[in-house]
């Protein structure tokens, strides 16, 4: 299940060392995962309702997309942003 209106969700978000097509894709997604962090939210429900993965049914998945995307969501906030802002492609 992906979120709606948005690009499908991968296991693991990206690692190169510059933004790539799926980091701007899911830019809104990591604004998100930030948000629900700084909030204090559950990894699961995050899961379930940003990232559109029940970990009910899909808890090793859910648990590495949930990982993986808020560690690159927080990489975005260090380096990342960088790219954005000088309009690299």
């Amino acid at each position: 299940m992906s979120p709606p209106n948005s690009t499908p969700v991968a296991t693991a978000a990206p690692t190169e060392a510059q933004v790539t097509d799926y980091d701007r894709a899911h830019a809104i997604l990591y604004l998100r995962l930030l948000d629900a962090a700084e909030e204090g939210a559950a990894w699961e429900e995050v899961s379930r309702i940003v990232l559109g993965i029940d970990p009910r049914h899909e808890h090793a998945r859910a648990k590495r997309a949930y990982d993986t995307h808020l560690a690159r969501a927080q990489w975005m906030t260090k380096h990342g942003y960088r790219d954005l802002l000088a309009g690299h492609p």
